[in-house]
């Protein structure tokens, strides 16, 4: 059973590592629309890619807009920290008690 059990930390961790590289993937996205890029630029349609499916479902769900300001990314950033605080620490104690 021991092999069950590093097997849930070690998707504990890569899901860990996941959501720390969309977190920064979001606020790179956040910093860009502050600054008008390049919109053919392969970078910023790859991040807007990312990004946006997710703040647009977010969007739909919760009114984000105030005023000129949409707070979709915070909102998203809010879930990310949520399940990187809540679930990974849930998956790295199921995998420890399946040691």
């Amino acid at each position: 059973m021991f092999i069950a059990g590093y097997f849930v930390i070690a998707v504990a961790r890569i899901i860990d590592v996941l959501l720390s590289i969309y977190m920064w993937i979001v606020i790179i996205r956040a910093v860009l629309s502050w600054v008008r890029p390049d919109p053919y630029n392969p970078i910023v349609r790859f991040i807007n890619g990312l990004v946006d499916p997710v703040s647009y479902r977010i969007s739909r769900i919760i009114p984000t807009r105030i005023g000129m300001v949409d707070i979709s990314p915070l909102i998203l950033l809010l879930a990310i920290m949520f399940l990187r605080y809540f679930l990974v620490p849930v998956l790295m104690r199921t995998g420890m008690q399946l040691q």
